[in-house]
């Protein structure tokens, strides 16, 4: 979880805090409750509680355990092992004043005795959450709307202890393309796993941060026009569902709008996260030249990788079998006529522009004939960024040395 938010680039105040190590804290304010009356000893054994449940059932009247122990004259109390129970309202009801749910009411002859400390002294999960959120000054608890209902048992601690209750604001959960919530089967164990399929941070904040919440008709915008946007009245209260597609598209426009310098850093933790290969210095500077014309179209980074193929692969380079079909002998001879005329050229890209339209015009084809000739040789792909592009990024001793290599060799069949 640390690391995921680290990666997410969420950062908090504070250290984090084990809430295995503040057990004596939350042991003490069960003892209080304890002091005070508000809560009591109960000793009864798991036995006798199955057994009124067993019975609760067979009459149909409600399985929520009554303990006899409640107003129980401590003098009668026996040398046995014993849990903490908080002494529940009975009447009434309890209401949840929820920012993004309403009120929601819950009767309080429906809330049992809860627990606080186990018969060994340990706190349980409700008591531990309360007394650490107090402690913290936590105002707001916002979290998934599954916790909806242990706001009202744990509004009984706050209540007996006098401390303010925080602004409550169960949200929806997140459900996946099925419309069932999120889970393994969706493909992600958590958020690592989309940082290791090539997300990047920007686009993963930027989707949930718009995922179940609103601000009009935006759905790409910056961290800061997040932070003064958010407010909790543009949360929906209907699940959200896990849409790859919209994450997909807000990641390429986050790709698209991020430094280059920062892209790279992140590209390469990409790598060092998914088991890549690192970048080499060389590889590294290419992918800076490259960047302008890279980001423009790619989603994730092994799309950027992708892209980027023409700078990172080693040469000299060998087509896939697509490409090598652009590199027969009539392809061959257009490169070998294209590259005396790329010697003397200014290296720009009006010039490159008006050196390859008047080699086309010279052999009398279309720019077209030339372009798959010149992806292959360049890139060893048929799908690459502008040919202008690659050759503007590669130099001229380059991409004239790539160009006569491919223009000499033949390609095996």
């Amino acid at each position: 979880m640390l690391r995921g938010l680290e990666w997410l680039g969420l950062d908090h105040d504070g250290e984090v805090i084990s809430q295995f190590a503040r057990a004596d804290r939350h042991a003490e304010v069960a003892h209080q409750l304890l002091a005070d009356g508000k809560a009591y000893k109960c000793f009864a054994s798991q036995d006798e509680i199955a057994a009124f449940r067993d019975a609760a059932r067979a009459a149909g009247t409600s399985t929520l355990y009554q303990s006899p122990w409640r107003d129980a004259d401590p003098a009668s109390h026996p040398d046995a092992p014993y849990v903490v129970r908080i002494k529940a309202p009975q009447d009434g009801a309890t209401v949840i004043r929820d920012q993004v749910q309403g009120d929601v009411t819950i009767r309080n002859d429906q809330l049992d005795d809860m627990i606080l400390l186990r018969s060994d002294g340990t706190p349980v999960y409700m008591l531990a959450v309360v007394v650490d959120d107090h402690d913290m000054g936590v105002t707001h608890a916002i979290r998934g709307d599954d916790h909806l209902n242990n706001a009202a048992r744990q509004m009984m601690i706050y209540d007996a202890m006098g401390w303010d209750v925080p602004v409550w604001a169960h949200i929806p959960l997140i459900h996946g393309p099925d419309g069932k919530k999120l889970s393994k089967r969706h493909g992600a164990l958590g958020v690592e796993e989309y940082q290791k399929m090539g997300y990047p941070a920007a686009g993963m904040r930027n989707y949930l941060a718009r995922l179940g919440w609103s601000h009009g008709d935006d759905e790409f915008f910056s961290d800061a026009q997040a932070k003064e946007w958010f407010d909790l009245d543009g949360i929906g209260k209907s699940a959200a569902r896990l849409d790859f597609k919209k994450l997909e598209n807000l990641c390429g426009q986050q790709i698209a709008a991020a430094e280059d310098a920062a892209l790279l850093h992140e590209l390469q933790a990409f790598l060092a996260v998914s088991g890549g290969t690192p970048l080499t210095e060389s590889q590294s500077e290419g992918m800076l030249r490259a960047m302008y014309c890279l980001k423009e179209r790619a989603k994730t980074f092994p799309e950027l990788i992708e892209k980027a193929h023409f700078v990172l692969t080693p040469t000299p380079i060998t087509p896939d079998a697509k490409a090598a079909k652009n590199l027969d002998p009539v392809s061959r001879s257009i490169l070998d006529a294209l590259t005396p005329q790329l010697q003397n050229a200014s290296w720009n890209r009006d010039e490159l522009e008006t050196v390859t339209s008047q080699a086309c015009d010279m052999l009398g084809i279309k720019f077209g004939k030339m372009a798959g000739p010149l992806r292959a040789a360049l890139a060893g792909r048929s799908v690459t960024p502008s040919v202008f592009d690659m050759m503007l990024v590669l130099g001229q001793e380059e991409t004239i040395s790539r160009l006569a290599r491919a223009a000499e060799t033949p390609i095996e069949a």
